[in-house]
């Protein structure tokens, strides 16, 4: 008798399932993942001579870059205007005017922004005020 011959299969994995699984879980890792757009200011700082102070737990804090944007403990405003600043920084101190008001100016910032900053420090009467500066380099 004479039976015919079964052909035999080539044994192999098959990676189309494997495949499909990994685009699935990459489809859901980048549509469940949130994305958050961190904004930072590069500053350049003025150089000076002088003593570091404290830092205290609570403090009037705005920075000035070199467009003239003003950011008021890490608050970006919506403008630089001078009722804008001084309605922010009404609404942050309160009637406590006894905290240190510290200003963060840009080196290239124009002198006019510096001098509102300080100009609405006064108007509110804040007398504890500060300017940010870095310290200059050993033998300059």
């Amino acid at each position: 008798m004479k039976f015919k011959r079964q052909r035999s299969q080539e044994v192999g994995v098959d990676l189309t399932p494997l495949i499909d699984v990994v685009f699935l879980l990459l489809i859901f890792f980048m549509v469940s993942t949130t994305f958050t757009r961190e904004s930072h200011l590069n500053i350049e700082l003025p150089e000076a001579n002088g003593e570091r102070s404290e830092s205290e737990a609570k403090l009037i804090d705005v920075v000035i870059n070199a467009e003239g944007q003003y950011i008021l403990n890490d608050r970006s405003l919506v403008n630089n205007r001078r009722e804008t600043l001084q309605r922010a920084v009404s609404e942050l101190a309160g009637d406590n005017t006894s905290l240190p008001f510290i200003i963060t100016a840009d080196a290239r910032t124009p002198h006019e922004f510096v001098v509102r900053a300080m100009d609405v420090a006064g108007r509110l009467g804040f007398a504890r005020l500060s300017i940010t500066t870095e310290r200059e380099a050993e033998g300059q």
